[in-house]
């Protein structure tokens, strides 16, 4: 099992070292995270739930890490977060689907 509070602290650690060596990396990612003015239609618990969705299909340990702690914080429930990853695990699933039929389709184009 992973030391998710351990493994958060070093991450946050490493980071900070990350952007003193390069400033523009951090403040960049900071640009793409800080939700915008017209980001008004969703609430900040449906935001962190699909942040983890999507962390869970870009097996991102990470963010796993940092938005489990956000969704908690905004009041996130066990069954709600269990549902958001239920929808990562659907389309995870549909994807190998739809990328299986590519390489089906892929095959019979270097078998003609």
């Amino acid at each position: 099992m992973t030391d998710w509070n351990a493994y958060r602290a070093n991450l946050t650690k490493n980071v900070k070292t990350l952007a003193s060596l390069t400033p523009n990396t951090l403040s960049g990612l900071q640009t793409l995270e800080t939700p915008l003015p017209e980001t008004k239609h969703l609430d900040a618990k449906t935001r962190e739930l699909i942040a983890l969705a999507v962390a869970v299909t870009t097996r991102c340990d990470g963010c796993i890490a940092v938005h489990t702690a956000a969704a908690h914080k905004v009041g996130a429930s066990k069954e709600e977060i269990a549902e958001a990853l239920g929808v990562a695990v659907a389309l995870n699933a549909g994807a190998a689907l739809v990328y299986s039929s590519r390489v089906m389709e892929a095959f019979e184009s270097v078998a003609d």
